[in-house]
């Protein structure tokens, strides 16, 4: 089949099963994981290591009338990382976009032969006919307007996650997919490697009985400001105005943000803690540590979050937070809660051994009747609880085929089967919906009732105006 086909409304591929050990292996960090992405190409976290793609690992993957022309559009950080198991997976790099020169010189380097674009809308209209899907990584603000921009090409479509910046650029880019019925995947690797099946099939065989509550969390915080390199410096706007650097194209970088002089807490690295610019950790870690919780309470929406939030200012995300989404059974299902630390951790559980650990940065607590389930940010490295339970259950091998392994080479999979892709668009904007839900609380910081069908809070006006950030003009969606 053409790589130009559209996807078949098939159901998602199921995704992976993971290895149970008793102490978890170590997670790689995220710079650990750029720098391995970098150098080998297509990379993939599988059970909490880290599993090297080499290209043509697919078969026929690099035949001609197969070969996937892509345009990657933000280059620097993960999506090197995403461009690099693009191209180990079959994908020819054919454009390179990046409003910074400076941080698309590594891309650059590395894919010689691929021409080079500042504004992705010069790209599309001079070189759409170069490459037939896009890889988009820039800051969370721009994903949707080239994201949508892409779609409307018709060029299938990779957005990092979180998918968008607010709930209405969530549901209009799932509903532009829809209807240019193009392939789309949103960047959460964990769906497709080992630990999220094996939850999947623990949840499914009874072995945790009936879920009856879920804590997760990322213990990440943007305080002490600048103690990381995702960490901004500064935590409230600056009043200096520096030059803007010759490598950058700040208009562009700003795209459809309220406009703002250039200052270094922003850019190269440091936007995501700004709330005109990213979803801090609910959108970036949420993303990720939500999705396997997500699939089991069947992809419902909360119509009740209540946030307490600590350090809270109108710039930046809060230190940390304290969310609690509820379903209320209002849909006619049995009421659930979930609730998300950030910042910090829930409490141990008393069942966990004392010679074992809550995972690292974050992870989830899923709890049944007759037992629990312990899982990394990624659903890596996922345990049983009690240790009776986890004897009673031991891992067996995977099925062959049970996981593609990488999210990029499941994104050209679905291109070349003309299938739906594991993480699409009309799962990924409901999942991303969810964790923006929580930062409304957290904004708010207080509850929000939630009106799913009308896309509003009811109770707190002045919210609302974040489901539908204002854009600058010339940036309308």
């Amino acid at each position: 089949m053409s790589p130009l086909s559209s996807p078949q409304s098939a159901p998602s591929p199921q995704t992976a099963l993971s290895p149970q050990t008793a102490v978890p292996a170590p997670v790689p960090s995220r710079r650990a994981f750029l720098k391995t992405a970098g150098i080998a190409g297509g990379a993939a976290l599988a059970g909490g290591g880290l599993l090297l793609l080499p290209a043509g690992v697919l078969r026929g993957a690099n035949a001609p009338s197969n070969r996937i022309r892509v345009a990657g559009i933000g280059v620097g950080g993960m999506g090197g990382a995403n461009i690099g198991g693009l191209a180990g997976n079959g994908a020819e790099i054919a454009v390179i976009c990046d409003v910074d020169e400076k941080c698309a010189a590594g891309a650059r380097r590395r894919f010689p032969k691929a021409k080079f674009f500042r504004d992705y809308r010069e790209m599309l209209a001079t070189a759409g006919g170069d490459f037939d899907a896009v890889m988009v990584a820039t800051p969370d603000h721009t994903h949707a307007a080239i994201g949508a921009a892409a779609i409307r090409a018709g060029k299938h479509t990779f957005i990092q996650k979180p998918l968008a910046h607010d709930i209405h650029e969530c549901r209009e880019l799932a509903r532009l997919a829809r209807e240019k019925n193009v392939v789309t995947q949103m960047g959460i690797q964990g769906r497709v490697m080992l630990g999220h099946w094996r939850v999947k099939q623990w949840v499914a065989a009874g072995i945790i009985g009936d879920i009856t509550g879920v804590e997760a969390w990322c213990d990440l915080s943007y305080y002490p400001w600048g103690h990381a390199a995702w960490s901004t410096r500064w935590g409230r706007k600056p009043a200096e105005k520096p030059p803007v650097p010759a490598s950058l194209d700040w208009n562009l970088w700003l795209g459809p943000a309220p406009e703002r002089p250039y200052h270094r807490a922003y850019h190269p690295g440091t936007w995501r803690a700004w709330w005109d610019f990213g979803n801090g950790m609910m959108g970036d870690r949420g993303a990720h540590t939500l999705d396997v919780v997500f699939d089991l309470l069947g992809r419902r929406m909360p119509d009740e979050i209540d946030a307490t939030s600590c350090g809270l200012n109108p710039d930046t995300h809060p230190l940390s937070a304290i969310i609690t989404f509820r379903m209320t059974g209002a849909d006619g299902k049995p009421p659930f809660k979930l609730t998300w630390y950030e910042g910090t951790r829930p409490p141990r559980p008393p069942e966990l051994p004392d010679r074992e650990r809550l995972p690292d940065e974050g992870g989830f607590i899923i709890r049944g009747t007759k037992g629990a389930i312990v899982g990394g940010v990624y659903s890596n490295n996922p345990r049983l609880l009690p240790l009776e339970l986890r004897k009673a259950h031991p891992v067996g091998k995977p099925p062959t085929g049970a996981f593609a392994g990488s999210i990029e080479r499941d994104f050209l999979d679905a291109i070349r089967a003309g299938k739906k892709a594991a993480a699409d668009f009309d799962y990924s904007a409901r999942l991303t919906e969810f964790t923006m839900l929580g930062n409304l609380a957290k904004r708010a910081d207080g509850k929000i009732l939630w009106d799913e069908a009308a896309m509003r809070v009811t109770n707190n006006d002045a919210a609302n105006a974040w489901v539908r950030c204002p854009r600058r003009k010339g940036w309308e969606l």
